[in-house]
């Protein structure tokens, strides 16, 4: 997607080798505008598979998931990373650790939101190590929901997840795919 790709060069942020700053537009500051474009773009990738439910990670994936479910006019659940005095039982759960948090999380979802009939499209911000893909898939199987595929906003395609969804068997749609960070630079792969 040519409009995020200039906005990532334009306004991420390079830090390290291999972490991308993106707060001013996708997880920290919204652009609805943006958001809903990405949205769009999943709607065009995934509209042929009977789409139920988009299921993300709180928090930084809700705002691309909501977009997504607007264009299905389908739910969006999103995986708790904490649970609260509402969100205690009868749980689906997932360990996922957090490589730019450098933390595991115990996500869940509710059993009363998701069920064998859901086919579900997995949304996420960010693929990297793939392991918030994982856990949502291993929710999902859990669930006994069929999972017709994974939208990610940005992948880092020098970095293992790819492959790791890969061998899941998940179709992945990226919207912006970075080969690598050079010299503080956002290297994207060619189409």
């Amino acid at each position: 997607m040519k409009e995020l790709e200039e906005r990532i060069s334009k306004d991420g942020r390079v830090i390290g080798t291999d972490v991308l700053k993106v707060d001013n537009f996708l997880n920290h500051q919204v652009d609805p505008v943006l958001m809903k474009k990405m949205g769009e773009e999943f709607y065009k990738e995934f509209k042929d598979q009977n789409v139920t439910k988009i299921i993300t990670v709180e928090s930084s994936g809700i705002a691309p998931a909501i977009m997504t479910g607007l264009c299905f006019e389908k739910p969006v659940v999103f995986a708790r990373k904490h649970k609260s005095l509402t969100l205690k039982d009868d749980l689906y759960t997932a360990d996922v650790y957090s490589f730019t948090k450098q933390t595991s999380n115990k996500i869940s979802i509710s059993r009363a939101f998701l069920d064998s009939s859901d086919r579900v499209l997995i949304i996420d911000d960010f693929l990297a190590n793939g392991q918030a893909v994982k856990g949502l898939a291993e929710i999902a199987e859990a669930a006994g929901a069929t999972i017709v595929g994974a939208g990610i906003v940005i992948e880092k395609s020098f970095q293992k997840g790819r492959s790791l969804v890969d061998e899941l068997g998940i179709k992945v749609h990226s919207l912006a795919r970075i080969k690598a960070f050079e010299n503080g630079k956002v290297i994207f792969e060619e189409d």
